[in-house]
């Protein structure tokens, strides 16, 4: 019985010597490792500076250089040979973790613009229903002419509202018409729309309900408020190697204090995630009044779109 607690003991001696042994090594290997990933990033000026610093410290207090040259020795050979190769592996890994971070603002980003979408799609279907049920009584051909725009403005929505990434120019501008068509039946005199879009631009490539989101806000703001209304113009224009969408209005401007609305922050935030800084959403107020939405993004059209007609 006292052999077999003696042999208790021993084997629980054994395994906590052992166990340290592991921590031990684990512990180095991990402070290897620290130290080499630290190797490889550090600027080669700032660890010459460190092997001077050495050198001047080994020798006032020790009197003794062979490990400091050692030391010097060892970190510049892995600098060397193994520095680089380390140091494109932690940069691949941060790049990895940079895109996983913006893939989820990414996905955040458009269940934002999803949920405003949510928000604004039912008010202006149930007005457009209400206004479509008032005039059948009054005015049926009308009332005909609505319900074939909205056929046509959900027929255009409904796929890009899916859609991940980006779409077509022309897909926007198509979209675009139909809403606005409905919009001038609702308003009537008090709205004038002109669209100036060259063929040759409609096969590029335009983040999806930006366009929309612009038209919106130039007839909630600039001029449903203007007693008289006014008019939306739409131009494309290409300026080297960006596609310049601009929406002006003659309404009755925008407060520059006011700060962008939800709608505007979101294309904002798609366009910064999308593109970087290449391309940029611009609210401007022109001398002839109104307000000028501009989203200028990188121009790329379809090269097939011509082969394909």
């Amino acid at each position: 019985m006292k052999k077999h607690r003696l042999a208790q003991a021993g084997y629980k001696n054994a395994k906590s010597l052992l166990d340290i042994v592991r921590e031990i090594g684990e512990t180095a290997v991990s402070v290897w490792w620290h130290f080499f990933d630290w190797l490889a990033q550090v600027e080669w000026r700032k660890l010459v500076i460190i092997w001077l610093l050495l050198l001047i410290l080994s020798a006032s207090l020790f009197h003794v250089n062979e490990q400091a040259w050692g030391f010097i020795l060892i970190s510049f050979g892995l600098k060397v040979l193994a520095g680089g190769k380390r140091k494109a592996e932690l940069e691949a890994r941060d790049a990895e973790t940079h895109a996983d971070e913006e893939s989820i603002e990414r996905r955040v980003v458009e269940a934002r613009m999803a949920a405003l979408q949510a928000q604004v799609e039912p008010h202006f279907l149930f007005n457009t229903l209400a206004l479509i049920g008032q005039l059948i009584e009054t005015d049926p051909p009308q009332a005909a002419r609505i319900h074939q725009n909205l056929i046509d403005y959900l027929r255009a929505t409904l796929p890009q509202m899916r859609a991940k990434g980006s779409g077509t120019l022309g897909r926007q501008i198509e979209m675009s018409r139909a809403y606005l068509a409905i919009m001038q039946a609702r308003m009537r005199s008090r709205l004038a729309v002109s669209v100036d879009v060259p063929d040759e631009m409609l096969s590029a490539t335009f983040p999806v309900m930006m366009l929309q989101i612009l038209i919106e806000n130039s007839i909630k703001h600039g001029l449903e408020p203007k007693i008289e209304g006014g008019r939306i113009d739409i131009r494309a224009t290409v300026d080297g190697q960006m596609l310049q969408v601009d929406v002006c209005d003659d309404g009755v401007g925008f407060n520059a204090f006011a700060g962008d609305g939800l709608g505007l922050a979101n294309v904002r935030e798609r366009l910064r995630i999308q593109y970087g800084n290449r391309a940029q959403l611009v609210i401007e107020a022109p001398l002839t009044g109104g307000t000028r939405a501009s989203i200028r993004v990188p121009y790329a059209p379809d090269i097939f779109a011509a082969s394909s007609k």
